[in-house]
């Protein structure tokens, strides 16, 4: 898997397209869109236009491109099997490599059969490897005790230095379960945070180009932009999480992209660590 993804959410029609092309064109590997995202097809061809393209001077394959979608809603096997052939169709890329059950919405049947699902779309070719989001630490045991022939890869829920998720990171490390990051820069919205901004002089640099960290033995989520967006992205990259930046603007996937840089203090780090106010930008379902 992609060390760090680009998000679509919230992006459509030749918006999306575009998106994707300059983060293939910048390096980025993995592309992460879902049903409810209603952009599965838009991303798929991105992918299929450059993969096909003259400019495609790395003679990148398919197999190449970490595609991933979500699905929309937990429901009866026969329903979700059906829901996954669609998506494989939308995306017109011939398979999913990650396949991921959006939330815990609908019940135990619901998610066990959602589950069951997914494990059958696995050995048909459908999808490469399954997995959940937005999936609380219950949500997790539930799955693990119903044992599953084929155990979830991946949850992916939001992950930010002002929102660390220790219970559920925590969790998922000691199951072998990779965390996907989303909102990882907390969606802008601490930007002008004190302690951001105090780091961001002590390093001159800016509060939004990404840089190199060293979160050593912290399990958290260290850092948050040249400070949130390098301590945030690469700190993710450090604690084994895997982050996903959305934009639309070329200067910013690109910049998203630019892991690598300097290292913050120990003593910085743990200073960062402690700027966890438990703050969703978005959606909360975990409980």
């Amino acid at each position: 898997m992609p060390q760090i993804h680009l998000g679509v959410y919230l992006t459509s029609g030749n918006e999306t397209v575009q998106a994707v092309k300059w983060a293939l064109e910048a390096g980025y590997r993995a592309i992460d869109s879902a049903q409810m995202y209603h952009n599965e097809g838009e991303c798929g061809r991105a992918i299929n236009d450059c993969l096909s393209s003259k400019a495609n001077a790395e003679n990148l394959k398919r197999e190449d491109i970490h595609f991933t979608s979500k699905l929309a809603s937990n429901a009866a096997y026969d329903v979700v099997r059906k829901s996954i052939k669609g998506s494989v169709k939308k995306s017109g890329m011939g398979y999913i490599d990650l396949f991921l059950l959006h939330s815990p919405y609908g019940g135990r049947k619901a998610r066990l059969e959602s589950w069951k699902a997914v494990e059958d779309a696995i050995d048909d070719g459908e999808i490469r490897i399954g997995g959940v989001s937005n999936f609380g630490v219950k949500h997790l045991e539930e799955l693990l005790a119903a044992k599953p022939r084929i155990k979830p890869a991946v949850n992916q829920v939001e992950v930010h230095p002002f929102n660390t998720r220790t219970n559920i990171t925590s969790f998922c490390q000691r199951h072998d379960i990779v965390v996907e990051a989303y909102a990882p820069l907390a969606r802008a919205l601490r930007m002008k945070h004190p302690a951001i901004v105090h780091l961001a002089k002590k390093y001159k640099c800016t509060p939004v180009r990404p840089i190199r960290i060293d979160s050593g033995s912290t399990p958290g989520v260290t850092g948050c932009t040249e400070i949130l967006n390098q301590s945030g992205l690469d700190g993710l990259l450090t604690t084994l999480f895997v982050p996903l930046p959305k934009s639309v603007k070329e200067e910013r996937i690109i910049e998203n992209g630019a892991i690598g840089g300097f290292e913050i203090s120990g003593e910085d780090m743990i200073a960062m660590d402690g700027l966890d106010e438990y703050l969703v930008t978005d959606w909360d379902p975990v409980d």
